[in-house]
Order: C-alpha cells, then sequence, then structure tokens
C-alpha cells in the first residue's frame, strides 16, 4: 500500500508540473516512478514524451525553419509517445495527439493529419477532467486547421476550396473555444491547489498558453476578414472577448481587444457598423461567457473601440515588466511593444474625437514603463499640446530633446510652444539653436532659421533701449534671409522675411516677398492679411479693400480680418460701413458661441463619448479661428506683444475672473475664455467706432458690456478713459488711464491718452514723461510723436517739436490701418 501510495503522490505531483509546463521538474519525478507496477511503465513512456516534446517547443516555437532542428531533436520523444499510442490504452489518444503535434514541428503535415483521423476529433468527450487535457485537444485543433492551410488542395473546384476554407476555420474556432475553456479551469484548478498552499500564487505561474494556441485563437477571426467577411471576423472577436476573463487570459485578452479595435478603426464606418448582440452559446464544452441583461452595448464603432481600447491599457499598464535587470530585458521589451501599439491606437480614437485630455492622462499612465522610450514621451508631449498643457509639455519636449538629441523635429516643437503659447522667447531661441546644430544640409535647416528668426523679432520688441532692439531686428532679418536662401520656394521663410522687412518699415521690398509668399501659396492667410496691411501702409486703400474682400470669400468667419476690414472701411467708405461689418462679426461670434459652447456643453452632459461631434458639424472655420492665437491678446492700434502685455492679460483675466464669478460661462473653460475675449475685441472696437460717429450713448453701451465680461481688464479701463475724454471729463479719464496703466504699464495707447489728458490738464512736464514713455514702447507710433511734438512745443522746446513731428510725419506715410504686428508669427 506505501509503495502504490507514493506512486500516487507522484503522479498527482506529475500532473501539477503539466498543468505549470514545468517539464523538466515532471520528467524527473516520471524517472523516480517504479516501472516494476503494472501500467506505469505505459505512463513512464507518455511523461517522458511529452516532456520532452514540450520542453523542446518551449525553446524552439514550431516553424518552417526548424523543421530540420525538429527532426533532429525529436526522435527520442517520438519513440515514447509511440509506444503508448500502440497500446490502445486510455492514454493512447493523447499520446496519438501529441504525435501529430511532433509531426507538425518536423513539417510532416501529411503524417499529422493521419494521425488526427485516428483519433476523430470531432467525436472528443464532452466533459474534460484536466486543463492539460484540454490543452491537448485545443492544440490539436489548432495543429490540424495549420496542416490543411499548409497542404496545397489537389484540385481548383470552387466547392472543393470552400469546404476547405470552412474547414480551417472550425478548427481555428474549436481550438479557441477550448483554449479558452482551458484557461478558465486552469485558474479554477489552481485557485484550488492555491488555498491548499500546494502551490505558490497565481501571480507567479507561467501564463503563456503557447504560440500554436496563441496564433490560432488570433486567426479565426483574421481568416474572415482576410476572405472579406468583415462582419463575421468582428463577430468571432466579440465572441472571444465575451469569454469569462481569467487571470491567465489577460495577455491574450490585451491582444484581441487591440486587434478588434483597430479592425472597428480602419475597417468600419458608421453606416456599416451593427452593435454586438448578445447570444447564447450552443457548442459544449465551451468557455463560459457574459451575459445578462445588464450588459453595456456600444452605440458606434468609435464608442465600441474606445472601450477595447481602455480595457487593453488597463490590461497593458498593469503587465507591463518594470524591472529593467537584463534578464528581464525580453519580457520588459514584448510587454512594452504591447503597451505601445494600444496607445498608437488609443491616440487615433481620441483624437478624432477631440479627448485631448483623456489621452494625456492615458500617457501620463504609461510613463511608469516608459523610462528613455522617446516615442511614448513624444507622443505624451503632443497629448499635452493638444490639451492645451503648454508648460508642462515644454518639460516633455527637453526630455525628449534629451533622449534623441539629433532629432530636430523635437526642438523646432519645443520652440514653437515657446513663442506662440509661453512668451518663453529666449527659451525659444536656445531650441531653435538646438535645431541648427543639425547643419545647414538638413532637410529642416530652413524652418530652424526660421524659428530663430522669430525668436529674434519677438524679443526684440521687449527690449527697452533702441539699440538693443535694432540689434535684435537685424539678427531677425539675416536669419530669415539664410532661411530664404536654403529653401527659396518656401512660402514660410519668405512670409515671415516680408513681416519683418515690414516692422523695419521696408513696404516696398516687404510687397516684393509677400507677392512671392503668395506665389507659392495662394491661400496662406498670414500673407493676405499682410499684403492688405502693406497696400494700406502705401496709402493704397482701394486695392487693399479688394483684396480684405477677396481673402474674406476664401476665409468669411475670420474675425481678424474682419476687424482690418471695419478699420479700411472706416476710411474707405465711412464708419456705419465699419458698424455694418462689426454687426456681422457680432453675428459669427454668436453662431460660433451656440455651436461650439452650448452644443458641445450638451453633448457633454448627454453623451460624453461624443464630446466632439458638435465641433465636427460646426460651420465655423476652426482654421480661421486659430488664426486669432496672438492677435487675440493684441492692442489692435499698436500691436503690442510685450511680455508685459501679456503678464497684464492673464492678471486681468484672473481678476475679471473674480469680479464676475457669477458668469460660470466665461470661467468654465479655457476655451470659453477664449471666446468670450473675442467678443471683447469686438465690443472695444464698436465703441471706440461709435466715439467716432460722436454716438455717446452707443459707446457708453459698448463699454458696459465688455465691462460684464472682464471688469477689471486694462482694456476696459482704457477704453472707459477714451469716452470720459471725449466728454472733456478730463479728471476721470486721467483715473480710467492710470488704472489701465497700473494693470499693464506697456499699454502704449493708455500712455499716449493720459500725455493728452495731462496735456489738457496743463500738467505738461507729466505729459511729455507719460508721451516719451509711449514713444520708447512704440516707436513706430506716428500718433505718439505727433503728441509729443504737441507736448514739447507747449514747453516752448520748438526745435525738439519740430523734429518730432518730422518724426511722426515720415512713419505716418508707412504706417498700416492697424500694426503690423497684429499678424502673429506662426511657425506653421
Amino acid at each position: 500500500m506505501s509503495g502504490k501510495g507514493k506512486i500516487a503522490r507522484l503522479e498527482t505531483e506529475i500532473d501539477k508540473c503539466r498543468i505549470q509546463g514545468l517539464w523538466d521538474k515532471a520528467a524527473d519525478l516520471a524517472k523516480k516512478l517504479t516501472a516494476n507496477n503494472t501500467g506505469v511503465d505505459t505512463y513512464i513512456h507518455f511523461i517522458i514524451g511529452e516532456c520532452g516534446l514540450e520542453q523542446y517547443i518551449k525553446e524552439n516555437p514550431p516553424s518552417e525553419q526548424n523543421t530540420s532542428k525538429a527532426k533532429d531533436s525529436l526522435g527520442e520523444a517520438e519513440r515514447h509517445l509511440k509506444l503508448v499510442s500502440n497500446e490502445n490504452g486510455k492514454l493512447s489518444n493523447e499520446a496519438s495527439l501529441l504525435l501529430a503535434k511532433l509531426h507538425y514541428c518536423k513539417g510532416e503535415y501529411q503524417s499529422s493529419l493521419a494521425l488526427f483521423d485516428t483519433v476523430s476529433l470531432d467525436s472528443l468527450p464532452n466533459q474534460m477532467t484536466t486543463p492539460r487535457l484540454l490543452h491537448i485537444y485545443a492544440e490539436a485543433y489548432a495543429i490540424k486547421g495549420y496542416c490543411i492551410e499548409k497542404i496545397s488542395p489537389s484540385n481548383t473546384s470552387k466547392y472543393k476550396a470552400e469546404k476547405r476554407e470552412e474547414q480551417i476555420i472550425s478548427c481555428f474556432e474549436r481550438a479557441g473555444d477550448l483554449a479558452l475553456l482551458y484557461l478558465q479551469e486552469k485558474e479554477k484548478t489552481f485557485s484550488t491547489l492555491y488555498a491548499s498552499q500546494s502551490v505558490g500564487p497565481i501571480e507567479e505561474l507561467q501564463e503563456n498558453i503557447g504560440p500554436i494556441l496563441e496564433t490560432a485563437i488570433q486567426q479565426s477571426p483574421i481568416y474572415y476578414i482576410k476572405h472579406g467577411d468583415l462582419e463575421k471576423g468582428i463577430g468571432r472577436f466579440r465572441e472571444l472577448l465575451r469569454a469569462v476573463e481569467s487571470r491567465f487570459s489577460q495577455g491574450l485578452r490585451l491582444t484581441l481587444a487591440r486587434q478588434l479595435a483597430e479592425v472597428l478603426l480602419r475597417g468600419v464606418c458608421e453606416k456599416t457598423y451593427k452593435p454586438p448582440s448578445i447570444k447564447g452559446d450552443l457548442v459544449n464544452p465551451s468557455p463560459r461567457k457574459y451575459t445578462g441583461d445588464g450588459l453595456f452595448v456600444p452605440d458606434n464603432e468609435t464608442e465600441e473601440a474606445l472601450l477595447l481600447l481602455l480595457i487593453a491599457e488597463v490590461i497593458a499598464t498593469r503587465e507591463a515588466v518594470l524591472n529593467r535587470s537584463a534578464e528581464h530585458k525580453q519580457a520588459q521589451n514584448i510587454t512594452f511593444q504591447n503597451a505601445t501599439a494600444v496607445y498608437d491606437l488609443l491616440a487615433i480614437a481620441l483624437v478624432k474625437r477631440a479627448q485631448f485630455d483623456r489621452l494625456s492622462e492615458s500617457f501620463e499612465r504609461a510613463m511608469k514603463f516608459s523610462f528613455k522610450e522617446f516615442h511614448i514621451w513624444y507622443q505624451f508631449a503632443n497629448s499635452l499640446i493638444c490639451a492645451r498643457k503648454y508648460n508642462r509639455a515644454l518639460l516633455i519636449l527637453k526630455e525628449c530633446c534629451l533622449l534623441r538629441p539629433k532629432n530636430v523635429i523635437v526642438p523646432l516643437t519645443a520652440a514653437k510652444l515657446c513663442f506662440e503659447y509661453l512668451q518663453k522667447y529666449e527659451d525659444g531661441i536656445l531650441y531653435a539653436e538646438k535645431a541648427l546644430e543639425a547643419g545647414d544640409d538638413h532637410p529642416m535647416a530652413s524652418r530652424a532659421y526660421v524659428a530663430l528668426g522669430i525668436g529674434y523679432s519677438l524679443k526684440a520688441v521687449e527690449m527697452k533701449l533702441k539699440a538693443d532692439r535694432q540689434t535684435l531686428h537685424t539678427k531677425a532679418l539675416n536669419a530669415f534671409l539664410k532661411a530664404h536662401a536654403l529653401d527659396p520656394n518656401d512660402y514660410l521663410s519668405l512670409f515671415h522675411l516680408a513681416l519683418q522687412l515690414a516692422i523695419l518699415r521696408q513696404i516696398e521690398d516687404a510687397i516684393k516677398y509677400t507677392r512671392l509668399a503668395l506665389k507659392y501659396y495662394s491661400e496662406h492667410i498670414h500673407s493676405l492679411h499682410l499684403l492688405v496691411l502693406l497696400l494700406s501702409a502705401q496709402k493704397n486703400y482701394e486695392e487693399a479693400m479688394q483684396l480684405i474682400k477677396a481673402a474674406l470669400e476664401e476665409y468669411p468667419d475670420n474675425l481678424s480680418l474682419l476687424l482690418t476690414k471695419a478699420k479700411l472701411e472706416e476710411i474707405v467708405c465711412c464708419p456705419e460701413e465699419a458698424l455694418n461689418t462689426c454687426k456681422k462679426m457680432l453675428k459669427i461670434w454668436k453662431d460660433f458661441q451656440e455651436i461650439d459652447s452650448d452644443e458641445k456643453s450638451l453633448s457633454l452632459i448627454l453623451h460624453p463619448m461624443k464630446v466632439s461631434e458638435a465641433t465636427d458639424r460646426s460651420t465655423f472655420d476652426k482654421k480661421s479661428q486659430a488664426n486669432l492665437l496672438l492677435t487675440e491678446l493684441t492692442d489692435r492700434e499698436t500691436g503690442s506683444m510685450r511680455a508685459e502685455s501679456i503678464a497684464a492679460s492673464r492678471m486681468e483675466k484672473n481678476l475679471s475672473e473674480v469680479a464676475s464669478s457669477g458668469n460660470g460661462l466665461i470661467q468654465s473653460q479655457p476655451e470659453a475664455q477664449r471666446t468670450w475675449r473675442l467678443l471683447n475685441q469686438i465690443w472695444l472696437y464698436l465703441a471706440e467706432l461709435y466715439l467716432s460717429l460722436d454716438k455717446m450713448e452707443e459707446a457708453d453701451a459698448c463699454v458696459s458690456e465688455t465691462a460684464n465680461l472682464f471688469p477689471l481688464s486694462y482694456q476696459v479701463a482704457y477704453i472707459r478713459g477714451r469716452v470720459y475724454e471725449h466728454k472733456q471729463k478730463y479728471q476721470e479719464a486721467k483715473a480710467c488711464y492710470e488704472n489701465a496703466i497700473s494693470i499693464n504699464p506697456s499699454h502704449t495707447s493708455s500712455l499716449q491718452h493720459l500725455g493728452m489728458v495731462l496735456h489738457e490738464l496743463d500738467n505738461d512736464k507729466l505729459a511729455e514723461k507719460m508721451l516719451r514713455d509711449a514713444v520708447n514702447m512704440e516707436p513706430t507710433s506716428h500718433q505718439c510723436w505727433f503728441y509729443l511734438g504737441l507736448v514739447l512745443e507747449s514747453l516752448g522746446h520748438s526745435e525738439g517739436a519740430a523734429n518730432c513731428h518730422a518724426t511722426a510725419l515720415e512713419l505716418e506715410l508707412t504706417s498700416p490701418v492697424v500694426a503690423f504686428t497684429v499678424i502673429p508669427r506662426l511657425m506653421q
């Protein structure tokens, strides 16, 4: 009895090792069994043959390249298994299936099929007692499918071909069902063994079901899709994913979810999409599946794809190997590649729905296993940019520069952030210089010089001293000339060169380069706008008006163009025409706000996954709206883009949020802030227009409207001062201008008008100080020079006054209707 008990215990230990895939240990235990006991010798032959085969496959996955090696290495395993299969005992079927697997490894597909015929797979028992038996039968179906696929058909009959395909897909589907059932049973078995402390924690066990089954499970839906039956392929993916989840099926679920998401994103549209149907399964034995009335059913292909990818992301981040030691390098690479594939698809799906915040959150979770992985870091940076988290994006891009020091795109992207969003001009120049380290032969060298020129030009505006400004403007001009020399056909370098020349008041040359830029890109809105301003600087108002009308036919909703058109109409036609244009701007803003705010908010409330549908339906030109990126922060009278002006805009925005805390619409979202600030610009211009028409009641109403939006804005204080000044209430006007300057010390218009109010109040000394400050801020403003001349004349400084008037006259000859700097310097 003691001998039989020892044999039973060894057999139990061997079966545990077989389930765990510990083949070396199982073979050692088998050799300890006594061959003198009846029936044990057959069992020993089976175990030794099985262990030899499985250990070989573990080290050498089946492939055509490994067939020769299999023939040399599997002789002993084949001998043991043949002994068992020929005895017709209870292990003979399993031995025959393993022999078929062995022949498949050797590339003997016909022999493998012949063995399957002797076993009769279709009559397999309904109740399989062990996970290992399930695994053997599942692999048998998979191998049978592979063998049929490998053997060329004997004839070209269409009927025979269809039957062959049906047989192959049937084998793969049956293999997949049995494999999932095996994983479910395996978890149940190990949960029981773990509870009895017979094995270690489940997390420590091998989860891989083997390359044969893993490929077969994926093959069944892919086979349908390859043969043109997309609907059945998607249905098969869904059936596999409906299987009740087990710890051992996590990696497989990740792969299937990712593959189905990719199929949905690439091959399915809204019209062809069919939601999944939840039906029972009559096949027996089959894996347990999720059923019930409360199951979530997606409404569209993007929603299903997102759901799958979010599930895959959870698995990928949980399964990622964090240990970066050499022995875990291969596992770490595999898990990282799986995760990267998921995140790339997630980026496609979420960008399509404009869900940039969610995307950046997903990439942030990926950071824990993406140490020094450039692709994920760069994608994270791009998602942060799209989510308008610019400061953080810049930090990530800085890290990307360290990971790929020779990649020119990264520092150029960082420079773009510094110039267009963060106003960190010095940092932007450093990034542009880093991009130039690649040399003038690099394809992006021209754009790197454009970035450098933009940085110099923007930094020049901040300089207090004339010599510093001139030096930086010269550097900017040289950079743009170099960019043009490297790529003579690049419209962007031509545009920036023209804009720089315009700022330096070299109008003729600026017009020449602007027309050349439009030759290469006739629809470039900023070149069109610049040419309008250049023509107005030449006092060619009629041609400027014709051009801006033509530009508005292409970009009818562009508020920046419309504001310039209104200024031209005020000069060329009459203020009433400009009023009509302002009314049109208000209507455009109203349409945009209703679509972009109300409809988007409603969509978000009704269905978070459909938040971008309002954007898709919007008739407002998003590209045109983007063109106001910088001009919405710009004083259009002077084009001030100083850091002080931007800081003041941010400060007064925060102050206004507190003062108008009851207006939730203005505070709700950054996009909403931006939208309402556009309205603020329109009201400010309308107020000035009404002042020019001497319509005080209407001007007061405009001031009230903009004060309701941003009560503590320096621009509101300025326009209120203009109203008081027009009413000759100079003390009240003085207080308003002082308030504006206290918020934004570089607001040239406030300094200029404060100077004139002080002049009216007979305080010419202080007026001179204010106007000299204004001239120093904006040396190309002819109004500031003219008013300074008036004050100096009043003070008895006739020579200084004459020089100021001469300068004002000279500048006025080349002054556009609005400052050239209202045109944003964009790197695109």
